[in-house]
């Protein structure tokens, strides 16, 4: 029976991980850890222009509230939301700079 049972869990095929992100990096990223709603888009608003047109903005934020708040203000000015990516505190919101 073991001989059986080490078989069968060679067979399960393991969940593959998912591919890295290979999209642009940021020239910018923003640490707003630890900083509650609105100082993340408050931040956001007050350094998008350091970065230049085209480029990507990271906001590192754990307030819950960024996970909506960072996407719609992208949406209010006319800015692009690229992406979220978890981090082992919070997350990395990603937003393209498009004037």
């Amino acid at each position: 029976m073991g001989l059986r049972r080490r078989r069968a869990e060679r067979e399960i095929p393991r969940e593959a991980t998912p591919p890295a992100y290979q999209g642009p990096m940021p020239v910018l990223t923003i640490d707003a850890l630890g900083r509650k709603c609105p100082i993340p888009i408050i931040m956001l608003a007050e350094r998008i222009g350091e970065v230049p047109v085209g480029q990507i903005i990271a906001v590192q934020a754990d307030d819950v509230a960024a996970r909506t708040d960072v996407p719609a203000w992208c949406r209010m000015k006319s800015q692009d939301f690229v992406r979220e990516e978890t981090l082992p505190r919070g997350w990395a919101f990603h937003i393209r700079r498009t004037y």
